[in-house]
């Protein structure tokens, strides 16, 4: 932050500061995100997300209960115009150890993906499969990504109205190959507390629209969609939020995830003495 804050902004910016501290220390907690000894690699793309995951993760580091290492990794896949200087003088400014992998996937998904077509789902695996990769090579534990709630719930209605499947992306979650455990810190953070923090922090931002690709015009649907909502029902989406804490698979129709075929009745012969209390019961109500 500049010299020149304001009390006001100053006081502004520790509620926030606070605010984001605590969410993250309740990810952290509620999924046991972090354990004594890990080795954690936040994933740093040069966005708002991942500059302030790294940024709490690294406050919350010199107070946690346990004792847990942290390293920056940055992708670089060779875009034209990608502003490789930026990442590396930033986190020796900060301090933090890091390490930068030149990967030329840039390359590769401009030959599969034809021209004007959506490149960001090739190139999310492309990137996933190389930074697991590392992680697996340099004794990393945890790989920490910039996930924030409003990604949460965007894809959680993705999936329900272009793939028809009640999923989402989980606060933690373990790969295929169990070889790797992603973590999401900001699960429980809202979208514009993060931009009011980046903006506070004048992070430098390296924009994701350096390969040309179409935005995702599904997934900018579903933020719109979100940011109504929450304008005009405040409170709404913490409540769906909670409801993905709080699945109930036998009010759902999953027969994979609950057993309705084997439903038994659990009918027991009521005595004369219990139907005598329950008419008893019903005469007094009527009365």
């Amino acid at each position: 932050m500049s010299d020149d804050f304001s009390q006001k902004s100053r006081t502004q910016f520790n509620k926030l500061q606070k605010r984001l501290r605590h969410y993250v220390g309740d990810a952290i907690a509620d999924y046991k995100m972090i354990e004594n000894g890990d080795k954690v690699m936040v994933c740093l793309s040069g966005g708002k997300d991942s500059y302030t995951l790294l940024d709490i993760l690294l406050n919350l580091q010199k107070t946690a209960p346990v004792d847990f290492e942290v390293i920056a990794v940055n992708l670089d896949q060779k875009q034209p115009g990608f502003p490789e200087h930026v990442l590396p003088e930033y986190l020796q400014a900060l301090g933090v150890p890091y390490h930068i992998i030149e990967k030329d996937t840039y390359s590769v998904v401009k030959r599969v993906i034809p021209e004007g077509q959506t490149t960001c789902g090739l190139c999310s695996r492309l990137r996933r499969g190389t930074l697991y990769g590392y992680a697996e090579a340099n004794g990393v534990t945890k790989i920490a990504l910039g996930h924030h709630r409003d990604d949460i719930l965007e894809t959680f209605f993705l999936n329900i109205f272009y793939g028809g499947k009640l999923k989402a992306m989980p606060p933690k979650l373990l790969s295929d190959d169990k070889k790797n455990i992603v973590i999401r810190p900001l699960a429980y953070c809202r979208e514009k507390d993060i931009e009011r923090y980046s903006a506070f922090r004048k992070y430098p931002i390296i924009p994701c629209n350096l390969c040309g690709s179409q935005e995702n015009l599904q997934r900018k649907a579903m933020k719109v969609m979100l940011k109504g909502w929450d304008k005009q029902f405040p409170g709404r989406l913490e409540t769906i939020f909670t409801s993905l804490q709080n699945v109930a698979p036998s009010q759902l129709a999953d027969p994979r995830l609950f057993n309705f075929m084997d439903l038994k009745l659990g009918r027991e012969a009521v005595s004369e003495e219990a139907m005598d209390e329950l008419d008893s019961g019903l005469g007094v109500l009527a009365q």
